[in-house]
């Protein structure tokens, strides 16, 4: 027997003991389950959890291994928490918990006919998102800024908003995110947009000849490179990208010029003086559709949540916990300050999963336990290529 098989066996001789006093360390806490159910008393105690991972990693005096004895306890104890509250049924006491499942119980069908909201001028990247998702023949609308969607869905004047979350290149729409936080509106599919941004200016207009450069902050950003061959240019942001062609398209000034899509320098009938000048070839921006009503669209795979922390050590780390141990696979974890509170923030997340399946009730009590405040944003398809799966509903 070679060396590495000797210690093989005796890993499989440790783990066979680990294993037997994993079980009969969950025969207690079964019991304890059963006594937390007979005196109504909630299944987690976070200060009782990390007293005990205190405890724990204080075992050893070797500093490496405190770090993996309480990520190894943290699971533990989660596995444990599951297990109890599967004998306690409990919901009463969570109002995210709560509140998701009434919107569940409220989810709508995807609307036939819809109308639909985006911010921007007509050739935008957001109406081509709305007609990737909803079909070239819906029935959209383009409002000057992004709070002015919302209201449009709040007002009853639209089914759908379709409003860009997040860029490959520039990151976050923070503005978006913090809309999202204030409205209690339900994201039910989302849609992405390759980024492929033109220059454009009046026909006959040479590049030579330009003096201003107009666009969103967002596609003066992504093509920062580009201009910094012409740091003569005057850099003007505006509203939207197709905002800014339609703005050159009516000044009639030949000394302006835009940044925007192919799509809004056909509508406004510019000319290309440069294509691809974004920075980042593949440059894409993620949208979100926005519904005043939970929908539960056949495909769904993807759950997208916010949440508040208390101040707390190791507040967040208990909740990334949770997925670690239900082998859920979290796909964004993004923060943002809370207006009014310093140093506190609202955490967004996005992690794989449909609310109706088995033991996601679980996760939603922990989730909703855990922290200060937890709501549902949605539970959608995440968004494929072209040839895949398409959902229900018309979407993509």
């Amino acid at each position: 027997m070679d060396q590495l098989e000797q210690y093989r066996r005796e890993i499989d001789r440790i783990d066979g003991a680990l294993v037997e006093l994993f079980l009969k360390r969950m025969e207690v806490t079964g019991q304890v389950g059963a006594w937390k159910q007979a005196n109504g008393v909630p299944v987690l105690d976070a200060a009782r959890e990390r007293r005990v991972i205190a405890a724990k990693t204080a075992l050893t005096s070797d500093p490496s291994r405190r770090s993996d004895l309480a990520e190894l306890y943290a699971a533990i104890m989660a596995i444990s928490r599951r297990q109890q509250r599967a004998l306690v049924q409990e919901g009463r006491e969570d109002p995210g918990y709560d509140a998701c499942m009434a919107a569940v119980a409220a989810a709508r069908r995807p609307v036939t006919w819809p109308r639909v909201v985006y911010q921007g001028e007509p050739g935008a990247y957001s109406e081509e998102a709305a007609a990737g998702f909803f079909g070239e023949e819906v029935d959209s609308r383009g409002l000057p800024w992004f709070d002015h969607v919302f209201q449009a869905i709040e007002r009853g004047e639209a089914d759908y908003a379709v409003l860009p979350i997040e860029n490959s290149s520039t990151g976050s729409i923070r503005q978006v995110y913090d809309l999202l936080a204030q409205y209690r509106y339900y994201i039910v599919g989302e849609y992405q947009v390759k980024v492929e941004h033109c220059l454009m200016a009046l026909p006959g207009v040479k590049v030579e000849d330009i003096r201003t450069v107009y666009s969103h902050e967002q596609g003066l950003m992504q093509s920062e490179k580009f201009l910094d061959g012409h740091r003569d240019w005057k850099r003007m942001p505006t509203l939207d990208t197709a905002g800014s062609a339609k703005q050159v398209a009516a000044s009639g000034d030949r000394t302006a010029a835009a940044i925007c899509s192919r799509r809004a320098a056909a509508l406004y009938g510019l000319d290309i003086l440069a294509e691809g000048i974004n920075h980042n070839a593949l440059n894409y921006t993620r949208f979100v559709v926005v519904s005043p009503v939970m929908e539960l669209r056949s495909g769904r795979d993807k759950i997208s949540a916010l949440f508040c922390l208390p101040h707390q050590s190791g507040s967040l780390h208990e909740i990334l916990t949770i997925f670690s141990v239900q082998g859920l696979n979290l796909l964004k974890l993004e923060s943002r300050p809370v207006p009014g509170r310093s140093w506190e923030y609202l955490f967004f997340l996005e992690f794989s999963g449909d609310l109706l399946s088995p033991g996601m009730d679980g996760v939603l009590h922990e989730l909703s336990q855990l922290a200060g405040e937890m709501r549902i944003l949605g539970n959608f398809q995440e968004y494929r290529q072209a040839g895949a799966a398409q959902p229900a509903g018309g979407a993509q």
